[in-house]
């Protein structure tokens, strides 16, 4: 059965984790270490919920306001955008089976899978990427089967990623590729070969998320058949102008 979008958040949640939640009435507040708006924001199932309980939260963990919503919470959206809220990064759910994935391997040594910790020249792609030490710590926290990706082109290193399993479905993360290796077909073996590693231990689905403004990331996906099963985006708080 294909997953749902609450086996899909809860999936990410799992291999993308923050610090720690807080509970703050009906919301869920994620303290994040710096490491993103993923493991920053604070969610909720009641769309009605007090938006005070959560910037109290929020502030007590020493960040901004940031909530994400799912793209059918409408009423909550409306909500903080009336109070003043702005979007932020709008994302898109992508999702395909495992065996869709590995139906064509990727050539040889153009992939490999890394026991953790990674290795340094991934912690250098990934900082040349804007992926720095506070999202390796959010990586490092991930329990259950996870990897780090390593792909190459030309017997160089050209890029870096990051899966992890949670249940049966692997969520890729942090794929960077070196942008004087860019158009050589390094993202796509390194897809292939993160769903050969997801089978092998386990998992029958690969998702990734995306955000809607990245072209050349969605025309990847689209290209490897993952389709789209959902969107969420984030409202952040503004800060306020002193008179």
């Amino acid at each position: 059965m294909t997953p749902g979008l609450d086996a899909l958040f809860a999936a990410l949640d799992a291999t993308w984790p923050a610090i720690r939640t807080v509970r703050a009435g009906a919301w869920e507040v994620r303290e994040g270490g710096g490491g993103g708006s993923r493991v920053s924001s604070a969610t909720t199932d009641d769309e009605e919920a007090a938006l005070a309980e959560m910037e109290a939260a929020q502030a007590g963990l020493g960040q901004p306001a940031l909530v994400r919503l799912r793209g059918d919470q409408t009423r909550l959206d409306a909500r903080l955008a009336a109070a003043g809220y702005a979007v932020k990064d709008p994302t898109n759910i992508r999702l395909a089976p495992i065996e869709r994935l590995c139906a064509e391997k990727p050539p040889r040594v153009r992939v490999f899978a890394v026991d953790f910790p990674p290795l340094t020249i991934q912690r250098e792609m990934w900082a040349e990427g804007g992926i720095g030490p506070e999202r390796v710590a959010v990586m490092e926290r991930a329990a259950g089967p996870k990897t780090a990706l390593l792909g190459r082109s030309n017997d160089t290193p050209a890029g870096a990623g990051f899966v992890a399993i949670h249940r049966n479905i692997a969520m890729l993360h942090a794929l960077e590729v070196r942008a004087v290796m860019r158009r050589q077909g390094v993202a796509v073996n390194m897809m292939r070969g993160a769903a050969l590693w997801a089978q092998e231990h386990g998992a029958r689905w690969m998702t990734v998320l995306v955000t809607q403004q990245n072209g050349a990331a969605n025309a990847l996906y689209e290209r490897l058949e993952m389709d789209l099963v959902g969107t969420y985006l984030y409202r952040q708080a503004q800060a306020r102008q002193e008179a």
